[in-house]
């Protein structure tokens, strides 16, 4: 991560992604002797896979009956526990562990030509986490599909190192998702020192190449549906609500090689982060615990360190080394004990470094005053909540240490509950 600072105070600090011009050869962390995969729903009694039962690589596994969630077993072997889990903000998920075989048997379900349908019922769990549920959605039809070779947070290297090592299998999967969306307009976002690399693919797939600043946040979805689109995505709304969808090119990716290959991907590209900020770029099935890769790649964690999932500025951390990996898993990121920021619980000193270098140009200043309070509505109503578009920035700036961009997350994500709760009782009453 490059900063650039001027010498005059006033000048916002300049934040540049990973600049990856060779293509280095990815660590394959070898197959864990246990996977744990997420089902995006909670845990009810009695699902459909039970305890004891054998599943193969690449196999769907539907748990709830009426529900269309469904995780892909990344390996060959036996379910020992399907069980409740709480993840960030207290959102439940349903955890199914699973012993691995000594010998892998794939799973032969998934064949045949492409189509949405297909997609949607077999590939939504594959590397990357395809949106693939917006392409189906009659009413919001998608007339823009932007594939993007560049990751959303600093430091990581994955999508420009998949647009390098995997040209053709990006390639065929833009094509496929430009044929099944049935798609006006499919643009290929990427920074300029691989537009070399990205002319394969766009001219292979007769999509149209536009360049990404290299400047954070220029990766954004709401950065990139203004610069490269025009539109200005209104708050609170998606860019699905706007006819455009996005996809990360290791998500294409997945797609191209599942088709063409007639076989679910399973294993995952991330970009490890070590404490010395050195970073390696590491292949492992999808559930793999961290503590595997750590072993495989000589990393060793103390008391006090922090295990971040994803970058320096939107990243989350957990607290265990056991935690797996997942279809979204882009960067695991260590950080020593004694290079960890330090927050307070210190008020706003009104420095106004978080007003100037807010890029949807919110008066975080007073924002998080609200948010802090609890005070989420007004919050919303009067300071923007939701025109926030969580780059981090703010937290990163702040002199007087205040957590500011958790805050704001931990407002959207209490206010929605609110509102749903709301609605529901509204709807029963």
């Amino acid at each position: 991560m490059m900063v650039k600072r001027s010498f005059f105070g006033l000048a916002k600090p300049r934040f540049a992604y990973e600049t990856l011009k060779d293509k280095p050869e990815a660590v394959k962390i070898p197959v864990p002797k246990k996977v744990t995969l997420f089902l995006k729903s909670p845990f009810e009694p009695n699902p459909l896979v039970q305890t004891g039962d054998k599943v193969k690589t690449g196999e769907k596994l539907s748990l709830y009956k009426g529900n269309d969630e469904y995780v892909t077993s990344s390996v060959t072997g036996t379910v020992t526990s399907i069980s409740p889990y709480t993840g960030d903000f207290g959102k439940s998920y349903t955890a199914i562990a699973i012993d691995v075989a000594e010998a892998e048997e794939q799973d032969d379900a998934f064949k045949g030509e492409p189509s949405l349908e297909k997609a949607r019922d077999f590939l939504a769990f594959v590397p990357g986490a395809p949106s693939l549920n917006s392409l189906a959605d009659p009413e919001k039809p998608i007339k823009t599909i932007v594939v993007c070779g560049i990751d959303k947070d600093l430091l990581m290297a994955t999508n420009p190192y998949i647009v390098k090592a995997r040209t053709k299998a990006v390639n065929d999967g833009v094509s496929i998702l430009k044929k099944i969306a049935g798609a006006d307009h499919v643009i290929m976002a990427m920074p300029q020192y691989l537009m070399k690399d990205a002319g394969a693919v766009g001219g292979a797939s007769g999509v149209e190449l536009r360049e990404v600043s290299d400047g954070y946040p220029a990766a954004l979805p709401h950065i990139m549906m203004k610069e490269m689109l025009g539109k200005v995505l209104p708050e609170g709304n998606r860019p699905e609500d706007m006819e455009v969808c996005f996809f990360s090119a290791e998500a294409a990716a997945s797609i191209g090689s599942a088709f063409y290959e007639e076989q679910v991907p399973v294993t995952k590209t991330l970009t490890l982060i070590k404490k010395d900020m050195s970073k390696i770029l590491v292949e492992a099935r999808i559930g793999t615990p961290i503590r595997d890769i750590f072993t495989a790649c000589d990393v060793s964690t103390e008391q006090g360190d922090r295990i971040v999932l994803g970058g320096p500025m939107t990243g989350v951390s957990v607290y265990a080394e056991d935690y797996p990996v997942q279809p979204d898993t882009d960067a695991v990121m260590v950080q020593a004990n004694a290079d960890v920021s330090l927050v307070s619980d210190n008020p706003c000193i009104n420095c106004g470094d978080c007003v100037r270098i807010c890029p949807a140009r919110i008066q975080v200043s007073m924002l998080v005053r609200f948010c802090e309070a609890g005070e989420y509505e007004a919050a919303a109503d009067e300071y923007d909540l939701y025109a926030c578009i969580e780059c981090g920035l703010c937290s990163f700036v702040c002199v007087a240490g205040m957590p500011v961009f958790q805050h704001i997350r931990l407002a959207k994500y209490e206010l929605d509950r609110i509102r749903a709760a709301e609605e529901e009782e509204m709807e029963n009453a």
